[in-house]
């Protein structure tokens, strides 16, 4: 049978697996990439990590996540993570969009809408639990718009991101012209990654802004209205926290030589959303040394429903049977417990010829 599960690191993080293994206490760090429905995937491994491995330490760990990863790692926040988890996948596989009649589709603004009001229904009343965990320290990255990009328009919108494109195909850094990577963090809490590699702000997460701030970092520009003037930060247009770093490929800096666990859906760490076509910027590099990827197998992932893992373009597939959806994404969570007892498995013998270079 082919294994579900491929862990993958870099070469610092190997080495502290050849001498100690890989122990809750040593977990410094977790990332949680965009990449909508492939997120769903992860849902087994998150369960474990946050509602049963990692209770067995007690150090502090920087949650650090862009759109949907943003919302993953947000629920690890609350109390009794594992129902949160669960309640999260429910409500995530079974979300549907009913059309008003006259129209083809729902308009940005009419899906921005249904969307901060899911946000409303999860989160109502439980924003404290989020940001005072006594453990976890947020980061919900976000992508501000920055001179014609600064506020969404039906022309300057497009104008803009084409302009980004162009650049950022020449230079990663200069898609910092048209957007800055910022972030809104718990309070007090620095930041676990350098910033030289990209233009960022640092902003404090707060209950005034907790919604607008996640909704900013899943607002895919085009199919979701962007967020504007998020109280505690600087006037402007925020959009998915992916475009500027869609698998937050980042100058980790964990404390104490810590590790920065990943529960990925893939094993390349892709810098920005922008990137994805650019395959040569799709390698490991010396930010993710002290990285360990807990990813699914490619040959695993052809066993799932349609032979690929679920994504925004089933909601195209499936657009005249949402049950059929719902039924696919379901098998697909489902099957992806094997992840996690495949994790739990690992950990119990170390085994470090199973640990992939990253």
């Amino acid at each position: 049978m082919v294994k579900a599960l491929r862990i993958y690191a870099g070469p610092t993080a190997r080495k502290h697996i050849e001498q100690h293994g890989l122990r809750p206490q040593d977990v410094r760090t977790i990332p949680g990439a965009a990449g909508g429905p492939k997120g769903l995937i992860l849902g087994p491994l998150d369960r474990f990590i946050f509602g049963r491995w990692l209770t067995q330490s007690s150090q502090q760990v920087h949650l650090v996540g862009a759109s949907i990863g943003a919302w993953r790692l947000s629920t690890a926040c609350l109390s009794d993570p594992e129902a949160a988890f669960q309640r999260f996948e429910h409500d995530y596989v079974r979300q549907q969009f009913e059309v008003p009649p006259g129209q083809k589709r729902l308009s940005p603004h009419q899906l921005s809408e249904r969307f901060a009001q899911s946000l409303e229904d999860f989160y109502g009343g439980r924003i404290a639990e989020v940001l005072n965990h006594p453990r976890y320290r947020l980061h919900v990255v976000t992508s501000r718009g920055r001179h014609i990009l600064g506020r969404e328009g039906r022309a300057r919108t497009p104008v803009g991101y084409l302009g980004a494109f162009a650049t950022n195909s020449l230079h990663r850094k200069s898609l910092g012209a048209w957007l800055e990577r910022c972030v809104f963090s718990t309070s007090g809490a620095a930041l676990p990654f350098g910033t030289k590699d990209f233009r960022t702000r640092q902003h404090a997460l707060s209950e005034a802004n907790f919604n607008m701030v996640l909704q900013a970092s899943c607002s895919i520009p085009f199919l979701l209205a962007a967020v504007h003037d998020i109280p505690g930060a600087p006037r402007g247009a925020y959009w998915d926290g992916g475009i500027t770093d869609y698998h937050l490929h980042l100058d980790y800096q964990p404390a104490d030589d810590g590790i920065v666990l990943y529960p990925h859906f893939q094993q390349a760490v892709v810098p920005g959303w922008l990137d994805k076509g650019l395959r040569w910027r799709h390698r490991s590099t010396g930010f993710l040394d002290r990285m360990v990827v807990l990813a699914p197998d490619s040959e695993w992932v052809k066993s799932l429903p349609n032979g690929k893992l679920p994504d925004r373009k089933d909601f195209v597939r499936f657009a005249n049977d949402a049950q059929a959806r719902i039924t696919a994404w379901g098998r697909a969570t489902r099957e992806a417990q094997r992840l996690s007892d495949e994790f739990e498995a690992w950990l119990e013998t170390g085994r470090t010829p199973e640990v992939l270079p990253l």
